[in-house]
């Protein structure tokens, strides 16, 4: 159905909602809440944590006053409750002087700012009603994510037809829907989009999450159970000149590794072709098996990729497989390389010249045409989609692919989310791998910790410094990546700093990166976009601001950057909130260091929704990482799966599934 049989959906309304991803009705109607305005109950100020968002019953008890202080003038006003104190303040909001009266009553929501040492709390940029009307601050509000002119009422509005018009039918044959007794898939929708309670919303999201994870899981079994690739090459390497191969890396392979060449030789020597996923922590030692697995290629007459995300992380690659290969002709391939290089490189490959190519997404382009491509391994798989994952594997007929990934998720929902490739874990560490102790660092302690890094500059060790946002926000709960920057630089004006963020250039942050790599940066600035790959050994202190807006995997991620060497290392975590809930999580990363517990850990406490999100399981589950439901409806959809195979008609779930499967082919992960 068209976004413009909607009522209030004008052209330019259908344009705005196109730059959310919703070309259709059925789209608007998939477009969940991104979060809820809780309005059911007040609070006391006395109370609230730094970075609370919540509702506030309160009195006015001064006029609202206009300063003028620094750039940004502001509108601030007094507020009573109790006997308890708070100020309120409003940026670029000149209505908020008519609109607020001194000793009156009114309802105040948003984001409560108590930070330690500042005085009395204050909210920025509150919401507000009179307490006596209170006809728009109350209930269970949904908030959409919003692009140009859209606004939430009228998003809101456009949902409200949408579930009136859209046919919302379950893929779940009727006989396990009778079995057990599952909820109206319509009604699920309308309890996410307009719940009377939050257990409303919870119910409905579990009910749509079963049904989209029912979906997927029977669309890897429908592809799977009916594919079976026949192997079109013989490896002649034996399992004596994979074990020498071995012995030219500097330390004992761990049991984990072992086991895993196993896995690769043993698929390698099956009649049919390997599909497999190499799953390990940070630091565990994957890419060694990797390049096992690429000499079985090459020591077999035949040719082997290695795709990597970015041109750091592929420029690393290339530098073992010279290391490594020295008998083999090694090709590197990346957007960066002169053009010139580029046609040797593609000529190469199509002689069969070069033995191994190692890049980024331009091994993958059209005119990229080996020889004799028999296996492909790619690094950091998360950082790819499916059909970029199969774009690389058709460079060569019936070619093996080994795709690997450092974001540990629980091995149940590995074999559901990687329905199509069969598994190996790593779960053991090198022992070379030295300790990393992690600790909160409170508000008084900030100092000393900025003056111990500046120390440590001066013996040659290098920081890295995490922010979550690019820029800050309008509350100043968030600092800014450049704003940080500016501060280190005038706080320790001695040490070199480097700024790196995803808005760059992809030429411009290899540059950056590699500078750093070659210490002639001493601490690097960023976003998250160094989290994975990065292997600098001089890199002892990771620092990160506001740890409690990250996932708990992704900060083990972001630990993983340092520690890569044999020095002691530390990451140092800083809270922009002091809430008991937040010390909690952050108290699994400090107390653990093993990615597959703390993925479990993340689970747990965050939920599937928020936990499979478009970094574990790809753009099309991304809608489901604003639904609320807990774990265990995975595995329920899982049972379901499984039972669906003996039902009588699923006609409607196999043309579903396929659809699911083919959406996949589009699936680039960020």
């Amino acid at each position: 159905m068209k976004l413009t049989q909607i009522r209030g959906i004008s052209e330019k309304r259908e344009k705005d909602l196109n730059k959310l991803n919703i070309f259709t009705a059925e789209d608007l109607v998939r477009f969940f809440p991104r979060d809820y305005l809780d309005l059911t109950q007040t609070v006391k100020i006395s109370q609230c944590y730094h970075n609370d968002v919540v509702l506030l019953a309160c009195r006015v008890a001064s006029p609202p006053q206009a300063v003028y202080a620094g750039r940004r003038p502001f509108i601030k006003v007094w507020c009573d409750q109790g006997g308890e104190r708070f100020s309120a303040i409003w940026f670029n909001a000149p209505y908020v002087q008519k609109n607020l009266k001194a000793g009156e009553e009114y309802l105040f929501y948003g984001r409560v700012q108590n930070r330690y040492g500042m005085g009395t709390p204050s909210m920025v940029n509150p919401s507000f009603e009179l307490r006596e009307k209170n006809y728009r601050l109350k209930g269970i509000v949904p908030v959409y994510s919003l692009r140009g002119t859209l606004t939430q009422r009228a998003v809101r509005d456009a949902v409200a037809d949408a579930l009136k018009k859209v046919p919302i039918v379950t893929a779940v044959p009727p006989e396990l829907v009778r079995k057990y007794a599952l909820p109206s898939l319509a009604e699920a929708y309308r309890k996410v989009h307009a719940p009377q309670t939050l257990a409303e919303r919870e119910e409905g999201g579990s009910r749509i999450a079963l049904e989209e994870y029912f979906i997927l899981i029977s669309a890897f079994r429908f592809i799977k159970g009916g594919k079976e690739d026949v192997r079109l090459r013989t490896y002649s390497c034996t399992a004596s000149d994979v074990a020498h191969f071995a012995m030219r890396f500097p330390f004992e392979f761990t049991e984990g590794q072992k086991k895993a060449v196993d896995d690769v030789y043993a698929n390698l020597k099956a009649p049919t072709r390997m599909n497999r996923l190499l799953q390990g922590d940070v630091g565990s030692g994957k890419t060694a098996v990797a390049l096992c697995a690429l000499y079985m290629a090459v020591k077999s007459g035949y040719q082997g990729a290695f795709l990597a995300p970015t041109e750091v992380l592929a420029a690393q690659n290339f530098a073992l497989l010279q290391k490594y290969f020295p008998e083999y002709r090694v090709a590197f391939l990346a957007g960066s390389t002169p053009a010139r290089e580029k046609t040797a490189v593609k000529k190469g490959l199509a002689s069969g010249e070069i033995d191994i190519v190692c890049g980024t997404h331009a091994v993958l382009q059209a005119d990229v045409q080996p020889k004799n491509l028999a296996l492909c391994v790619c690094d950091e798989q998360h950082r790819f989609g499916v059909a970029q994952r199969s774009a690389l594997g058709e460079k060569g007929a019936g070619a093996d692919m080994l795709v690997m990934s450092a974001t540990p998720i629980p091995r149940t929902l590995s074999l559901i989310f990687y329905g199509d490739l069969d598994i190996s874990e790593i779960k053991d560490k090198p022992k070379a791998r030295s300790e990393i102790v992690t600790g909160i660092v409170p508000p008084r302690k900030y100092d000393d910790m900025l003056e111990y890094i500046g120390e440590q500059a001066k013996l040659g060790n290098q920081s890295y410094f995490v922010c979550p946002k690019i820029e800050g926000d309008e509350e100043g709960s968030l600092i800014s990546v450049t704003e940080l920057f500016d501060e280190l630089k005038n706080r320790l004006p001695r040490v070199r700093f480097a700024l790196l963020h995803g808005k760059m250039k992809d030429k411009e942050k290899t540059e950056i990166m590699q500078a750093f790599m070659d210490k002639k940066y001493d601490c690097l600035v960023s976003t998250t976009v160094i989290e994975v790959g990065v292997d600098v050994p001089d890199a002892t202190i990771m620092v990160i601001y506001n740890a409690e807006r990250f996932g708990l995997s992704q900060l083990h991620q972001l630990r993983g950057r340092v520690g890569r060497g044999s020095k002691k290392s530390y990451c140092f975590l800083l809270m922009g909130s002091d809430s008991p809930q937040a010390r909690e999580r952050l108290s699994v990363i400090k107390n653990n260091t093993d990615g597959f517990k703390i993925a479990e850990y993340d689970l747990k406490m965050r939920g599937g929704g928020d936990f499979m999100g478009t970094r574990q399981s790809g753009r099309m589950l991304s809608e489901l990482k604003n639904l609320q439901y807990p774990p265990k409806v995975i595995f329920a959809a899982k049972q379901l799966a499984d039972e669906a195979v003996g039902c009588a008609d699923i006609s409607l779930l196999r043309e579903l599934a396929l659809k699911k499967y083919e959406s996949l082919q589009d699936v680039v992960l960020n």
